[in-house]
């Protein structure tokens, strides 16, 4: 624990002293949910505590070749919740959690606060569930009385996962007081974002706890593992596929980075504010995130440019600016092949068309031009504008939203400036400076003039 904060020292230890309380049912004082005496119910509990830890070790293991997202096996410990008296529930966690490895060091504290956080969520998922009569209904498969405790213990599991969650950060340092509104809104939407795959879960540990109080027992309760580990399966093979594509998309991103280093974070910014106007429009998760893609490798075709062109400062001769206006026809045959990226290949190599077809490298006008090419052509023009370049100094972003404002219409798409404009008005937006100040030539002139026929504006 050397490495951590004592304030947060503080609050794992906290944690593992509270889940300790849960796991201590006094003998001497009733207990809600025990059998008279006290008694824990010692074969559920050893047999949930090794499927769950069985489980998570199979996931975690080598034999699978997975990614483990994490918490898959949650319907186990909440079929515990259901089953058990909530000291009993509690004890179900603990023995996967202690005895999993850790990836990250300090391992014995990680380890800690793994098993405290998942030993309290239990207890409280058991003791409401115990509350709202679930038990009972449980015991005489009453479904629709089932279904009811059962959301009532997967909000409380969720509420403390999250609760727990999000105090730890603020345990390694108090926040100022002008950013506790914003955590407090992080907490809650962290809540529903979990809330979401815990009710899926829920369900599946009802079912399990259904069919163990039946007469077919707890083999018969097993077979709703089946279908979660293949939707895990599922779910962890989509997980694999996209790191691998978010590791294409950055080893050609930081090739590019390398050879141009005046631009270095452009596309990383033309990523974020193309998410940020696809937002604005309303557009699907699905096509927000291609759109970030295609902002991000708007300018992978400049791995064919020569450097020193990029890297000129002053104008560009009319054949120089022809081999520069080449590099959207150069990144489209580099990603045209990568079946994954869908319309971000036609926002490679339209993103430099104008709505006048005064652009390159085909004269696309209007309607003509791709919409994931107008989107990147705003957000490329914007970052442009608002970052230090060897042939211009960054303009303020009120400037730079005023430029796009005059030239919509004619270069740009309307729409997409209008939307770029209420998500810059909304959020804020904070370019980096991404030249050498000391490498850097202003180039005096209208704002105009860096959108239109100064050659090389736009590279």
């Amino acid at each position: 624990m050397e490495a951590l904060p004592a304030r947060a020292r503080a609050y794992v230890a906290g944690v593992a002293l509270l889940a300790l309380l849960c796991l201590l049912p006094l003998p001497v004082l009733p207990s809600p949910g025990l059998p008279p005496g006290g008694h824990v119910p010692w074969t559920p509990v050893l047999l949930l505590a090794a499927l769950y830890a069985g489980c998570e070790r199979v996931a975690r293991s080598r034999l699978v070749a997975a990614p483990y997202p994490g918490g898959v096996f949650h319907p186990v410990l909440l079929a515990g919740a259901f089953l058990l008296p909530p000291q009993a529930a509690a004890l179900v966690a603990l023995p996967g959690a202690l005895l999993l490895p850790v990836e990250q060091r300090p391992h014995r504290v990680r380890r800690l606060w793994r098993a405290g956080r998942l030993v309290l969520a239990v207890w409280a998922a058991s003791r409401t569930h115990l509350a709202a009569g679930g038990r009972d209904a449980v015991a005489d498969c009453d479904v629709p009385g089932a279904l009811a405790a059962a959301g009532a213990a997967v909000a409380a599991f969720c509420l403390v996962l999250t609760l727990l969650d999000g105090g730890l950060p603020s345990a390694a340092g108090a926040p100022p007081r002008g950013r506790r509104t914003a955590a407090a809104a992080d907490w809650s939407g962290r809540f529903l974002r979990t809330l979401a795959p815990l009710t899926v879960h829920g369900l599946a540990g009802l079912m399990m706890a259904l069919l163990w109080r039946s007469a077919y027992g707890p083999v018969a309760a097993l077979l709703v593992l089946l279908p979660m580990g293949v939707s895990w399966w599922a779910f962890a093979q989509a997980h694999r596929e996209r790191a691998a594509h978010q590791a294409t998309i950055r080893a050609l991103v930081q090739a590019v980075d390398i050879k141009d280093g005046y631009t270095r974070g452009h596309s990383e910014r033309v990523g974020r504010a193309s998410m940020m106007i696809a937002r604005e429009l309303g557009l699907d998760d699905e096509r927000v995130e291609m759109l970030r893609f295609a902002g991000i490798l708007h300018d992978v075709g400049k791995l064919g440019v020569p450097t020193r062109l990029l890297t000129k400062n002053g104008p560009l001769t009319a054949e120089e600016r022809r081999v520069i206006e080449l590099h959207p026809e150069y990144g489209h045959e580099m990603v045209r092949g990568i079946s994954f990226l869908g319309e971000a290949r036609a926002a490679v190599l339209h993103h430099h068309e104008r709505l006048d077809g005064s652009g390159y490298p085909y004269g696309l006008a209007g309607g003509q031009i791709p919409e994931s090419a107008r989107v990147v052509a705003v957000a490329d023009a914007f970052d442009a504008m608002t970052s230090t370049r060897s042939y211009s100094r960054a303009r303020p972003v009120p400037v730079a939203l005023e430029e796009l404002r005059r030239c919509a219409g004619s270069h740009f798409d309307p729409r997409m400036v209008g939307a770029l404009v209420r998500a810059v008005g909304r959020t804020g937006w904070h370019p980096a400076v991404t030249a050498d100040e000391s490498r850097t030539t202003a180039v005096p002139g209208p704002a105009a003039r860096s959108l239109t026929d100064r050659p090389g504006a736009r590279r």
